[in-house]
């Protein structure tokens, strides 16, 4: 087996109401006092209720450009280095965040993270999702500091886009079908990934018995203990899946379908989770899991996720489309080639993605 190399929480972590007003004291402890803000137009504002007053801590801000990309990376590490920033505030969605740890780790500066979106697991691991200038997915990147600290405003979370609370359910439902089909082989699991493997397992669980009750207290206005659980479940369990797993608890064949639906521009407006959760179900058909559709589709169908290509979008299913699809997710670097089924080349999963439209509409018929 690979040596795994275990990253397995932020240095604190706080979830509570209030938790903003804690933030001026958790940077002083940690000596710092000259910090960069950065934040998305729509997520400063969500914040402001709850942004505190500060006495002895500097800032400044900045709106980043929209993507996650390697120019806006490197420009914004230049402005740390130039002016000498103790530390970079990260306050917004997944972009945001993974920006500012990768930033961080080019600066050598300690990253703080309050997100705004419960949609992945960006606030707890230390990684980034890098893309292009138009929204293409490039690379992942590791590294080797978690974020100082994650503060988490529960309300605030309550208060964004359902559909973006939708799309991290999906993201988080994936942790548990890209990490055991990695780790049911292995016998003799070191303690961290039996770790790995038991919270990956949680994140099905959980999701499949709070998420309605999460969705309710969205509806509502209200905070409940069903909508805590989900959420902790998105960004604590799912961060911890590959924070012990390591390789073995990242990603596998759901995600590389996304990577390949970001090639076409038609599915650029469709959510990271919600590509991700369709995802799910073209590697569930290439493990010949077809029993496991079964039992996900009454809940992908309760929440709204996507089970089938026009769900994403695409209202004609040409051929092109779906060799691209295909062809971009079968790439030499992609994730899908960890399943442990064989060669897993673009005919294949032009087939599968054929079988499971065939699939829903025999269903709906």
């Amino acid at each position: 087996m690979q040596s795994i190399s275990v990253h397995g929480a932020p240095s604190e972590y706080i979830l509570q109401e209030g938790a903003l007003e804690l933030l001026e004291r958790k940077l002083v402890e940690r000596g710092l006092k000259h910090i960069l803000i950065v934040h998305g137009m729509k997520s400063w504002i969500a914040v402001q209720p709850y942004w505190p007053t500060f006495s002895e801590v500097v800032y400044q801000e900045h709106t980043y450009g929209g993507e996650c990309s390697l120019d806006e990376i490197t420009e914004l590490a230049k402005t740390v280095e130039k002016d000498g920033f103790d530390a970079v505030v990260g306050v917004g969605g997944g972009k945001v965040l993974d920006l500012v740890k990768a930033v961080c780790d080019m600066t050598h500066t300690q990253a703080i993270l309050v997100p705004t979106l419960a949609s992945n697991c960006s606030p707890w691991t230390p990684l980034s999702v890098i893309y292009d200038q138009t929204g293409a997915f490039i690379k992942y990147d590791v590294y080797p500091i978690c974020a100082s600290l994650v503060l988490i405003e529960p309300n605030i979370l309550l208060q964004a886009p359902k559909a973006m609370f939708i799309a991290g359910i999906g993201d988080t439902l994936a942790k548990w079908y890209e990490a055991d089909v990695q780790m049911e082989r292995l016998h003799n699991k070191p303690v961290p990934l039996q770790i790995s493997h038991y919270t990956a397992r949680q994140c099905k669980v959980l999701l499949m018995e709070h998420s309605e009750g999460a969705l309710k207290a969205i509806n509502a206005g209200a905070l409940n203990d069903d909508f805590i659980k989900v959420v902790e479940t998105i960004i604590v369990l799912g961060g911890m899946v590959g924070g012990f797993g390591d390789h073995y608890g990242r990603i596998a064949g759901a995600h590389s379908i996304h990577n390949g639906l970001t090639a076409l521009v038609a599915t650029h407006h469709v959510l990271h989770g919600d590509k991700v959760a369709y995802g799910i179900l073209v590697q569930l058909v290439l493990e010949g899991k077809q029993h496991e559709i079964e039992l996900l589709l009454p809940f992908y169908r309760s929440l709204g996720l996507p089970y089938s290509l026009k769900g994403l979008g695409i209202e004609e299913i040409e051929d092109d489309i779906v060799t691209m699809i295909a062809e971009k997710s079968t790439i030499k670097e992609e994730s899908i080639h960890v399943l442990p089924i064989g060669d897993v080349d673009a005919d294949r999963v032009k087939k599968a993605i054929y079988e499971l439209e065939t699939m829903i509409a025999r269903k709906q018929v």
